[in-house]
């Protein structure tokens, strides 16, 4: 039998109903009519949207589903202990092994696991798992959750003598120029029943596989749980940072009577970090500001259960634009997407909750619209917030992106539902349409103090995991926080849309660290962090649209995102990018004279990169650069030209009499290269041209291709105001996951093959299945040629 450890993913083949089935737990139940998915899976984006739903949820269900596995193990992974492993289910999830009851877990972001050991059978018997997921309340948040398992599910076997759950802690103690030292916790647990003398190895590989350094300790008498406590000393350390993610790994090893029995492979990467009053953040030694976005958990037509595969394009877009760190707001997100993080180099807020034990409002009807449902986490955090929030930490600790743990979001709101004397008319930025009763002091509502008392509490319950980092939370009224002593329990303290409090508040507290935890994209935002030293971040609101938080029907989802729900950049992310990327690059956006720009919208929207317009119509050409100086050429001709002015602003503008043909901008930066973007006017639509970002997936049904539908015109020129249906058919070796086109007002079901374009683009995403083969897709739209696309899936070595 093979001694070390192995993993096994469950996620294929699993029978799934939806509604309750009282009887489903049970090993013996015919489950033979249920429907086949594989995980991760979000039921709700397979049901129409309804304005019975909540506008919080985006207009999409939740309810009860019964999900259940039938698996054969091998004989060999018997008298092993096993695990069973799930990365998030939403929420209120129940667990049946063999109809044995396993527990409960009601927060639907946690990761979780059980012993299962002796539960299992063998020599051919099968083996079901039955899962009950208990969504009955859609409007339990303020976005979009989804419902069901939406993350990977898997086992893992070890030996009697193994590495606990997230047993392994690395972190580097100390970095200089010439060497690191890398601390060790090692966690192990012996379960034979008697003493063993153990020995506990570990060796850390650089990406090219070299060794670059190694420890070892002797535990002569372990019985239990015993804890190892080693040092590795490495030279000439490749340190990790957002323009350099070195990444090592550490090879863990357990050895017991001269054989390996565990081994526990875990990323590492070598890195300091300091927070500063003064001088604000720096990594390894240097100044940096952080360039951050809020992100949710979302992506459109795939709901919550979305693939790495997903995640890796949109944060590339991310990286282009200048971002450099994530939060993931408001909740902890899949472990794949820090996987991204440590190895595409994002620094992360990594945070817990929306709520604690005080119920927020839930809009239901529209964002802020009364009356509120009152559902929530807040049922649950009483009995389960410590434990949920050491279950982030502790799984999340090792991954080198993450500078920062964040115990909640906004639970300061004004009377939702903590109030305090001393504020006798509160409002807040989730107040608009609220009764005016609503918005003054009421002693029978709860004192705001106890956040205090919560907070202090959930700062300990970090600490006792990990002291490597500083513990934050994102405020909402911090002139209320700041006097009850929640702002003091924090290491760093972030204020929400709150910049016109800098000034005085750093003055008020000079040894405190304080930074925007959510911002709007603005240019005075920016500048509220770019020119003073002692800020050193701020996160927008937000990097990617995302479903819910809707403000009314037929809107579903929130339209904040610098990139929309396809995954595909707006106007806005070019403005952004001439901000805070040091890549050369221009953009052009088009808008009539009148409309509101950029500018005008705080950093939102304004205009669009279209060069079809009215004949002699008066129109405003933005213009967003980062370069020195640049000029606008219409058909050849020099219209104009322009530079940043002192405020930093990279933003020009001209008015023009729209005429067909060629609008270019061109420019050079201060090292003397040349940028150039061009609009041309599109004739009729002519063609449905298709790309993917992929042409090659492993037969794994985990790879995804995104597959792009443009409407063309016979020159190639984009149509952009193309709104046109068109349907997508799969066959072959891979699976249909759904279409997108970014249009948050766009109600055709997200089950459906046909889907109309925007702004004329539209994406698919494809999944690759279990068998190597050809995948061919075929997209037909009314007037033009069906257009075909083959990808091949193979099986990796």
């Amino acid at each position: 039998m093979n001694e070390s450890r192995s993993k096994l993913w469950l996620n294929a083949e699993w029978c799934f109903h939806r509604g309750d089935i009282p009887q489903a737990w049970y090993k013996g139940y015919d489950d033979n009519d249920w429907r086949e998915v594989t995980l991760p899976h979000d039921w709700a984006v397979e049901a129409d949207f309804s304005r019975d739903y909540s506008s919080g949820s985006g207009y999409l269900p939740g309810g009860t589903g019964w999900y259940r596995k039938h698996i054969v193990l091998p004989d060999r992974l018997e008298g092993k202990r096993a695990y069973l492993t799930f990365e998030g289910v939403y929420n209120h999830s129940q667990v049946w092994v063999n109809s044995y009851y396993l527990g409960k877990r009601p927060y639907g972001y946690s990761t979780f696991t059980y012993e299962i050991t002796d539960l299992l059978v063998y020599g051919g018997a099968v083996n079901t798992i039955a899962v009950k997921v208990n969504h009955a309340e859609t409007a339990d948040s303020r976005w979009y959750t989804g419902s069901g398992i939406y993350r990977d599910v898997y086992l893992t076997f070890t030996h009697d003598i193994h590495v606990a759950e997230y047993g392994v802690f690395a972190w580097a103690a100390e970095i200089g120029r010439d060497g690191a030292e890398l601390q060790v916790e090692t966690r192990i647990l012996n379960e034979t029943g008697e003493p063993a003398e153990i020995g506990v190895r570990h060796t850390l590989v650089d990406e090219e596989g070299i060794d670059a350094g190694t420890s070892f300790e002797l535990l002569p008498a372990a019985g239990g749980t015993e804890c190892s406590q080693q040092v590795i000393q490495v030279k000439e350390p490749k340190l990790w940072s957002p323009e350099a993610p070195n990444m090592y790994t550490l090879l863990t090893e357990i050895i017991w009577k001269g054989a390996t029995v565990d081994e526990v492979r875990t990323p590492v990467g070598l890195r300091s970090i300091h927070f500063d009053p003064a001088d604000g953040f720096k990594l390894n030694g240097k100044s940096l500001k952080i360039k951050g976005v809020c992100v949710h958990h979302d992506a459109g037509c795939l709901g919550a259960a979305v693939p790495g595969d997903v995640w890796v394009r949109r944060l590339r877009y991310l990286k282009d634009m200048g971002c450099n760190a994530i939060r993931m707001s408001h909740n902890p997100p899949a472990p794949v997407l820090l996987d991204l993080c440590d190895q595409m180099g994002f620094m992360v807020m990594d945070e817990a909750f929306d709520e604690w034990e005080g119920v927020k409002n839930k809009w239901s009807t529209g964002h802020n619209v009364y009356p509120p449902k009152h559902f929530g986490y807040y049922e649950d955090f009483p009995e389960w917030g410590i434990t949920d929030i050491q279950e982030m930490v502790l799984r999340d600790r090792n991954h080198p992106s993450i500078i920062l743990w964040s115990i909640g979001n906004e639970v300061d709101y004004p009377n939702d539902p903590y109030c305090h004397p001393s504020f006798q008319t509160m409002t807040g930025n989730n107040d608009a349409n609220k009764p005016a009763a609503e918005r003054v002091y009421d002693p029978n509502k709860p004192n705001a103090e106890r956040l205090t008392v919560i907070a202090g509490k959930l700062v300990q319950a970090v600490k006792a995991c990990d002291k490597t980092r500083p513990v934050t939370a994102a405020l909402a009224y911090p002139e209320l926080a700041n006097l009850i002593g929640y702002s003091d329990t924090l290491d760093v303290v972030g204020y929400n849309y709150r910049e016109s409090l800098y000034e005085k508040d750093r003055s008020s507290y000079p040894d405190r660290v304080l930074y925007g935890s959510e911002n709007s994209p603005g240019l005075q935002e920016w500048l509220a962090v770019r020119d003073n030293t002692d800020i050193c971040a701020q996160f927008i609101w937000t990097g990617i649209d995302y479903l819910g938080e809707a403000h009314g029907w037929p809107i579903r989802a929130s339209q904040a995102g610098f990139i929309d729900l396809a995954g595909f950049p707006k106007p806005s992310y070019y403005y952004r990018q001439s901000l805070w990327s040091d890549t050369p690059m221009a953009y052009l956006a088009v808008r009539r004279a009148g409309e509101p720009g950029i500018s005008d919208t705080g950093g939102r929207s304004g205009g669009g990169p279209s060069w079809n317009w009215e004949p002699g119509e008066r129109l405003i050409v933005d213009g967003y650069t980062n370069l020195a100086a640049a000029e606008l050429y219409l058909n050849g001709k020099l219209l104009g030209g322009g530079s940043p002015d002192e405020s930093g602003e990279l933003l020009l503008s001209w008015e023009v009499n729209f005429e067909p043909g060629t609008l270019l901008l061109t420019g050079t930066d201060e090292q003397g290269r040349t940028v150039k973007r061009e609009l041309h006017t599109a004739a009729a639509p002519e063609q449905l041209r298709l790309t993917a970002d992929t042409l090659q997936l492993r037969a794994n049904l985990r790879d995804i291709v995104h597959v792009e539908f443009e409407i063309v015109d016979a020159a190639g020129i984009g149509v952009y105001g193309a709104e046109v249906p068109v349907t997508v058919t799969v066959e072959g070796a891979g699976e249909f996951l759904g279409l997108e086109n970014g249009n948050v007002q766009d109600l055709e079901p997200y089950r459906s093959h046909t889907r109309n374009t925007h702004n004329g683009k539209l994406l698919a995403y494809i999944r690759a299945g279990a068998v190597p083969g050809t995948i061919k897709v075929t997209a037909v739209t009314p007037g033009l040629s069906p257009a075909e696309l083959e990808i091949n899936s193979y099986i990796h070595p």
